[in-house]
């Protein structure tokens, strides 16, 4: 398994985002949060095709912490399905994949 992930969700808001990726690095759960939108997604909800502007959050993580994290966006989700995926960190900068290690150690302090 992969070191470190990068995770996804989506929110229909601005707001909901912002509150997602703060709740989320505030817990050390994630080392960052960028949130990208609005984007325009095409979807299948309750047996209907359906259009709309969501706000992406990406979180970058370490793998180990995954379980913790996705605990976490299931409980503060506004959706009761929220999209929650994760994709390998392949590769990355050692300074940068140091720091995400280190942020978001379960022993990390301020």
């Amino acid at each position: 398994m992969a070191e470190f992930l990068q995770v996804s969700t989506a929110t229909e808001d601005r707001s909901s985002a912002e509150a997602l990726a703060r709740s989320t690095v505030s817990a050390r759960l994630a080392a960052g949060a960028q949130i990208v939108g609005p984007v325009l997604s095409a979807f299948w909800h309750e047996g209907e095709f359906g259009t709309g502007e969501e706000w992406q959050l990406l979180f970058k993580i370490r793998a180990d912490r995954y379980a913790d994290l996705e605990r976490h966006l299931l409980d503060q989700h506004p959706w009761k399905n929220p999209e929650i995926t994760a994709v390998p960190i392949v590769a990355g900068s050692a300074a940068y994949l140091r720091w995400v290690s280190a942020t978001t150690a379960p022993e990390a302090q301020d």
